[in-house]
């Protein structure tokens, strides 16, 4: 059985370095990130270890990214073990430290897979190939007579070798070029493409998972802080008298917050700290603020919103994507439908709040948090201590969930900072109240959309306006509109074969911190664009399954620059990952033709779907629903995803059902409000997460078979989601759902 194991840093650098007793492998990395494709021997240098092997034949792999539940923690190491040869039940995955040499740490973007699935390949097949050259070495024959297989190396006259017995002799051979490296056949796999359980699992099902809060360091104290209520809101006065007279509070501290942008920073807040947690959470609760104004503390959400949506249905916008002649398109269109939409902010709440230990000595600090970005964390924490990165170690422990908040370590730099000033462990602890008010909010958003339909019912032309928060106002105040990148998601992205097309964008100033959370902006935008197509289709009366396919049109490869607009496409060029319009159709077939598409349903009931591209993957969802008094029942969810190749079908299944739920909830339930700067929410009972009876009792995804590049899963199947329930509700009552969450229009 595969085994998962929390490494010290002793048993770190004993890995890290070339020992006589093993192999080590590592890929350099340099600084921008991408990795060199050069292997070499671990020798004390800037390595990037990910394989070892030792005398008894135990195969340890490195697992550079967090477990947050998507299982790529398993995933990524059985590629290297498929491509090794290795026998997963002689597995040992390692969880890395965050460190520059891994390439990039940060588990967000549902790149994990696709930024990696080649070099650990590679790395597998340079092991592999290591192993066969010391058994040629040790047998006096040539190495094309030497195949690696079950964790052995085996030669045409029956004689074998294990792995443990080549290692040593394998460590002192010059690495191979990775250009060279043979590399499986997918018909040869053995574990790529395989269910495969997760190497977390017995450990999390009988409790003996490490999350942020199981940390314990000898002499630990912990913290709590009260936070200003309001962006750049600041201390105006406090009384610690009563917060210090609670039994095991030592200390009260000013966290001051940094000028500007709050980026990744802490916002300023007072700190207890005390001897165990239950103190330091009591004595916070003894603690009188008052906090000084800011230019967002008379922030309204419903106010914010309100003046969105008057700027998209107002007029033009600054025009970000164009094609032929909109205006005289719908000038002589046979009909205009015209729609606004509207989306609340929305926070992560992972069912773990942020939590972070930290330890600050004379020789740097170390920091065990739950986090996403082990290297972000490292660097900004140096900063902050005014230390060299090299002396700060982040110990990524499992993560409850992340969702994108845990990318933002502002927790652990609280953490640090604490540690400083008492010169003791210390561990802070969000609370739920805390997660949920002081969260890196995912933005809200206005859209207006205009459509021209000819006599035939085709559209003729496609207008869209949207007005968001940008991610870029919380690193930079001055950013007032979305980036190109942000409008990649699924909204000047529309893979519409129109003839006359204009997307425009207006400013939106950030209020809150803006962050990005599962499927980032593909949220709101595919909520707008799959409502507005469907509401395209039924007023050309046309069934929407249909209509997706003819306003999608021939398939064909997409190119948004002769348009003017600068198509991000993940960071990765259309020429290795084209978008590809047939990949998009072929799911809204294969969707149709697993549901009942069409059937006779009951008063009341209706089927939706919607279709988006996001994260290099394309997803369609289907929704049943059912309509009775008032009360909205979600009964049936089904995906389809084409992700390219699928290295863990269990874990990709997994992750439709979850990213279905995650847009069910959102779609139903999610809305943070804010009135006087302040969000009004702050545990479940007023942002509810989707509760049993409100996930429908038939989930079904599938999984379109595919021999190209690996694309994201983890993100994908959320956008797709609120829009095919909306879409359904107007099936079964005839009713247009153009504001989320659902629960302002019916019982959920």
């Amino acid at each position: 059985m595969s085994t998962f194991s929390i490494v010290s840093r002793r048993r770190f650098l004993q890995l890290t370095g070339l020992a006589a007793s093993g192999l080590v492998l590592g890929a350099v990395v340099p600084r921008n990130g991408a990795l060199a494709g050069i292997l070499e021997q671990a020798e004390g240098a800037q390595l990037n270890v990910f394989v070892s092997v030792a005398t008894d034949g135990i195969v340890e792999i490195i697992a550079h990214r967090s477990e947050m539940g998507t299982g790529i923690r398993t995933s990524l190491p059985q590629v290297v073990a498929d491509e090794m040869q290795a026998d997963w039940q002689r597995v040992k995955v390692i969880q890395a430290h965050g460190d520059a040499r891994y390439g990039s740490q940060n588990t967000d973007g549902s790149r994990s897979v696709r930024d990696f699935y080649h070099i650990m390949r590679q790395m597998g097949a340079a092991a592999r190939t290591l192993l066969e050259q010391a058994a040629a070495a040790t047998w006096q024959v040539p190495v094309e007579e030497c195949a690696a297989r079950d964790h052995a190396v085996h030669h045409g006259s029956g004689k074998s070798l294990g792995f443990g017995e080549l290692a040593a002799r394998a460590a002192e051979l010059p690495l191979p070029d990775l250009e060279t490296l043979r590399l499986k056949d997918a018909a040869d796999f053995r574990y790529i493409g395989k269910d495969v359980p997760i190497v977390d699992l017995q450990d999390m099902i009988t409790g003996n998972a490490i999350y942020g809060i199981d940390v314990h360091v000898p002499g630990m104290l912990y913290a709590s802080i009260e936070r200003t209520p309001w962006l750049q809101g600041r201390i105006a006065s406090y009384d610690s008298s009563a917060a210090l007279a609670v039994k095991g509070v030592l200390d009260v501290v000013e966290l001051k917050a940094a000028d500007g942008a709050p980026g990744y920073n802490p916002v300023e807040g007072v700190a207890v700290i005390a001897t165990n947690n239950y103190s330091a959470l009591k004595g916070r609760a003894a603690l009188t603020v008052r906090w000084r104004e800011s230019e967002h503390s008379s922030h309204s959400a419903e106010a914010y919103l309100d003046e969105l949506v008057s700027r998209v249905e107002g007029g033009a916008g600054q025009v970000r994507r164009q094609r032929g002649d909109v205006d005289a398109a719908l000038a002589n269109a046979a009909s205009v439908v015209e729609a606004t939409y509207r989306t609340p902010y929305l926070a992560h709440a992972s069912m773990e709040p942020p939590v972070a230990t930290a330890r600050v000595t004379d020789d740097g600090c170390e920091i065990w948090a739950c986090t996403q970005t082990p290297q972000a964390t490292r660097r900004i924490v140096a900063e902050t201590l005014d230390l060299d990165v090299a002396a700060v170690t982040v110990h990524v422990t499992l993560l409850g969930g992340g969702f994108g908040r845990k990318s933002k370590p502002d927790f652990s730099v609280e953490a640090a900072r604490l540690a400083s000033h008492v010169g003791k462990p210390v561990q802070v602890v969000w609370s739920r109240e805390d997660d949920i008010r002081h969260d890196y909010f995912h933005a809200c958003s206005a859209q207006h959309f205009k459509g021209a339909l000819d006599e035939d019912g085709r559209v003729t032309a496609w207008l869209g306006r949207e007005a968001a928060p940008p991610i870029g106002s919380t690193f930079d105040t001055s950013v007032r509109i979305n980036s190109s990148g942000g409008l990649s998601q699924g909204f000047a992205s529309v893979p519409f074969a129109v003839p006359n097309l204009r997307i425009e964008s207006h400013e939106a100033p950030g209020h809150v911190r803006i962050g990005w959370l599962r499927s980032v902006y593909n949220v709101p935008y595919a909520f707008g664009v799959g409502s507005f197509v469907d509401e395209l289709a039924h007023a050309a009366g046309r069934d929407p399954a249909d209509f997706w396919l003819q306003l999608i049109g021939e398939d064909r490869l997409l190119d948004f620059s002769p348009e003017g607009f600068e198509y991000s496409n993940y960071g990765r060029s259309l020429s290795e990952y084209p978008f590809a319009t047939a990949r998009t159709r072929a799911v809204i077939r294969e969707l149709v033709a697993s549901i009942p598409w069409g059937e006779e349903l009951p008063p009341g009931q209706g089927w939706g779907l919607s279709v988006a591209n996001s994260f290099l993957s394309d997803v369609a969802v289907a929704s049943k629903v059912d309509v009775t008094e008032g009360r909205l029942r979600v009964l049936e969810l089904h995906g389809v995803i084409d992700a390219g190749r699928v290295i863990n079908p269990d874990r990709v299944h997994a992750q439709m059902e979850g990213g279905m739920i995650f847009g069910l909830s959102l779609a139903l339930n999610g809305e943070i409000t804010f009135s006087g700067g302040e969000a009004q929410q702050s545990n479940f009972h007023d942002y509810p997460i989707a509760r049993m009876d409100q996930v429908p009792g038939v989930i079904r995804s599938h999984i379109v078979a595919s021999d190209a590049a690996p694309t994201g899963v983890g993100e994908p199947p959320t956008p797709p989601t609120a829009p095919a329930i909306a879409n359904a509700v107007f099936a079964a009552t005839g009713k247009r759902i153009r504001e989320l969450p659902l629960s302002k229009h019916f019982d959920v």
